[in-house]
């Protein structure tokens, strides 16, 4: 199979890609981290062939604190995946940050716990400037595209990542936003860097469903719960597949990721052998 260049992790309400009556191939991946959250499935989208990935699972059965995120990241990875652009709900703290709106996030917050987060947990010590967490050229390559399809855009901002599945508490809410993040999500931690150990770019677009637990003058009227995002999510679906189309079209031709770890490191990590043969 020919090497592919861009994926597309889809997250809640972003479950297909590709219309059915594409062409479109189905590869399963096995990885040394055990199975990935679904099928790889390979089509086109613009012209240029693209993997999809179900971060939840095709069936959104995967709960964020579940996902195999080092599976997904090395199944890409393996493929010859150098850019990935992913979508996520997320959760509005800040002002710029309201409901209906697409933030580009070019910073985060970890807030997790206990979340395998690094593909360098053994004898190869490896360190990752993290700095920049998402890739630059990707975010304004995204930001471009929101952009041209006339949306309303915020092209930086900081995410929170929680632990999840619970949504924050609205002292939690307060504390994120005085700390100075936008947004509240679930799921951007490890992905970002993950990716990046990886050799890989990766950009999120994020869409805002609510005001988390309410705004800081304490209106709740689109304060979170299940029901909202998933709502509001599936009728930002043709949006966001658009969106998700013109950042894949704005990537340039000769796009290269940045290089934050040894090539040879991340080429071990590659040759690492499966799960199932590491079980027999």
């Amino acid at each position: 199979m020919t090497a592919l260049r861009i994926a597309v992790i889809g997250g809640s309400g972003l479950y297909r890609l590709f219309d059915e009556r594409d062409d479109i191939e189905t590869v399963t991946v096995e990885t040394p981290y055990g199975p990935p959250s679904g099928p790889i499935r390979i089509g086109r989208v613009g012209g240029r062939r693209v993997a999809f990935l179900a971060r939840h699972g095709e069936d959104h059965a995967l709960a964020p604190h579940r996902i195999p995120y080092r599976a997904n990241l090395w199944a890409l990875a393996s493929l010859g995946v150098c850019a990935i652009v992913t979508s996520s709900a997320v959760g509005g703290i800040s002002d710029r940050a309201r409901p209906g709106t697409f933030l580009v996030p070019d910073q985060l917050i970890d807030r997790t716990a206990g979340r395998p987060d690094t593909f360098f947990d053994g004898d190869d010590v490896q360190h990752l400037a993290a700095a920049e967490p998402f890739d630059p050229v990707l975010c304004r390559a995204a930001a471009r595209a929101l952009t041209g399809l006339g949306e309303e855009v915020v092209p930086n901002g900081t995410t929170v990542v929680i632990q999840g599945p619970r949504f924050s508490t609205r002292a939690e809410s307060g504390w994120y936003r005085a700390a100075g993040a936008d947004i509240v999500n679930m799921t951007q931690y490890p992905e970002a860097v993950l990716a990046a150990e990886l050799g890989m770019g990766l950009v999120t677009i994020a869409f805002v469903t609510d005001t988390d637990a309410g705004t800081a003058a304490g209106d709740t009227a689109d304060a979170v719960d299940a029901a909202r995002v998933l709502e509001r999510m599936a009728q930002a679906g043709p949006r966001l597949r658009s969106a998700v189309a013109a950042t894949i079209a704005e990537i340039p031709t000769g796009y290269r990721p940045r290089t934050l770890i040894p090539a040879a490191a991340v080429q071990r990590v590659l040759a690492a052998p499966l799960a199932a043969e590491q079980s027999r």
